[in-house]
């Protein structure tokens, strides 16, 4: 009786013990100007010399779980051109707005300095180059991130999935082809209502897959088409255009594949840009250069295997550490610029701008890793409605499903440095795909940081969460 007794007091201790070290505090709050009382959206909030963090939404809205180990540190709430907010989480008092007051630099300081320092937006950016070695890890890691892609047409939202992935880099001196990986450690939410407006890109999947190119999608019937084949199909849309290995490994991912042979922000990226040094911002404490993104001489092209991804002009901002030349903030836009690009954008997706890309970087034991991704890009579904195709699909209604607006946004809070624990992870199976169906792991949800949804997007998620759904919970 008495050994019983013992191991059920044993017992209670260690659940007690296990509940005091990985329980949580939940800090939110709502991040404001201070002048014009506006929310300051993708504001940065983490806790100081840690990876743990989140960013606000475009509400000024976040969410951010911490664990009690860090109650007397302290909560860093910073925005680029912004004086800071720090308190310590013990002290912080949850639903009270935030005010952030300006702070700008004087750009004449840029003139005052010695005379080797650059001076222009391209020196700049060729110093930035130069210095990437320095200010990217050099030693593999892991880091565990947080994914929402969500598409919609011009009526309503079409799919939602949300998933917890894990980034694996070997270092900034491989090439991401072979030496980075991502996978999919969770999923929550799935909701996809794509399976009839995807008979288009199936027909297109069908065409690649057989090389039938009299095929159409007037021959193809929804009830005929196996669930599998169908998600075979979307997956193979997904991934030629915004699958999660073409945006870590493409040119897209501008800082970290920087050294490879067709990179965008490589030795000749002078050709297809111009930078134009702009003022100098303050965040955090520090100094940073903000530049502007203009047109070279050279049209960009993202060489997308199967779909014309050519003749764009970069348009922009990038935000540049004063003292180390890290970049802390991208935000990127591609523009179709020549007569073809122009000609297919108009007429397909009703808009020049064809890719949306904010990237921000945070620091860590003196690196920089990538904190916050956001990338946006029309995706064509009804593929393949050229001239056969366009008298009998000349509706409204097929205009309107012709393509969806495709956003992926990926928040980063964990940094593994630890050489056994990256071993140990690489022994795993990996994959990137999102689709794979598996149970709802609650507890896992419970405690793991995510993006906080805008009061919009709530709404939205709901209408989509009530229909039927080709991967139903």
């Amino acid at each position: 009786m008495k050994h019983s007794y013992f191991k059920y007091l044993l017992g209670l201790s260690l659940s007690l013990l296990c509940t005091t070290v990985f329980s949580q505090t939940e800090v939110r709050s709502k991040i404001v100007d201070f002048n014009t009382f506006m929310p300051i959206e993708s504001a940065s909030i983490y806790v100081e010399n840690t990876t743990i963090g989140t960013v606000s939404n475009s509400d000024g809205k976040f969410v951010l779980l911490i664990p009690k180990k860090h109650a007397n540190d302290t909560i860093v709430v910073s925005s680029i051109g912004y004086s800071s907010f720090k308190i310590t989480v013990a002290e912080f008092v949850n639903d009270e707005d935030i005010f952030l007051e300006e702070d700008i630099a004087s750009l004449d300081e840029v003139i005052l300095v010695a005379s080797t320092r650059p001076k222009t937006g391209n020196e700049i950016m060729q110093r930035v180059l130069e210095e990437l070695e320095e200010n990217l890890p050099e030693e593999p890691y892991l880091q565990k991130g947080f994914l929402r892609h969500k598409e919609r047409n011009k009526r309503e939202y079409k799919w939602l999935i949300e998933s917890a992935i894990t980034l694996y880099d070997s270092s900034y001196a491989s090439g991401a082809e072979d030496n980075l990986r991502i996978n999919v450690d969770e999923t929550r939410k799935s909701y996809d209502l794509r399976d009839v407006d995807s008979l288009f890109a199936y027909a297109a999947y069908l065409k690649n897959k057989t090389n039938n190119k009299r095929l159409r999608k007037k021959n193809l019937r929804r009830d005929t088409i196996k669930k599998a084949s169908l998600v075979n199909a979307i997956k193979w849309n997904d991934r030629r255009i915004n699958g999660l290995s073409n945006l870590f490994k493409g040119k897209l991912n501008l800082i970290r594949n920087a050294g490879d042979s067709r990179a965008l922000f490589g030795r000749d990226m002078l050709e297809r840009h111009q930078f134009e040094l702009d003022t100098i911002l303050v965040e955090n404490e520090k100094k940073l250069y903000k530049i502007k993104i203009a047109k070279g001489k050279e049209f960009v092209g993202l060489n997308t295997v199967g779909v014309y991804n050519e003749g764009f002009e970069a348009e922009g901002w990038l935000y540049v550490d004063w003292d180390s030349y890290a970049i802390k903030k991208i935000e990127y836009m591609l523009v179709a610029a020549s007569d073809v690009q122009k000609r297919r954008s108009r007429s397909l997706f009703d808009t020049l701008v064809n890719h949306k890309l904010t990237m921000s970087f945070m620091e860590y034991q003196e690196k920089m890793y990538p904190k916050y991704i956001y990338y946006e890009t029309p995706k064509l579904v009804n593929v393949g409605n050229r001239s056969s195709d366009k008298k009998e699909e000349e509706d409204e209604e097929a205009k309107d499903e012709q393509f969806y607006y495709t956003v992926q946004e990926i928040l980063f809070t964990e940094i593994i440095q630890d050489s056994t624990a990256v071993s140990d992870a690489l022994k795993k199976e990996w994959s990137d795909d999102i689709f794979s169906s598996r149970p709802y792991n609650k507890n896992f949800w419970k405690k793991y940081n995510v993006l906080l949804e805008s009061e919009e997007e709530e709404k939205l998620i709901r209408d989509l969460s009530k229909r039927a759904s080709l991967f139903k919970q």
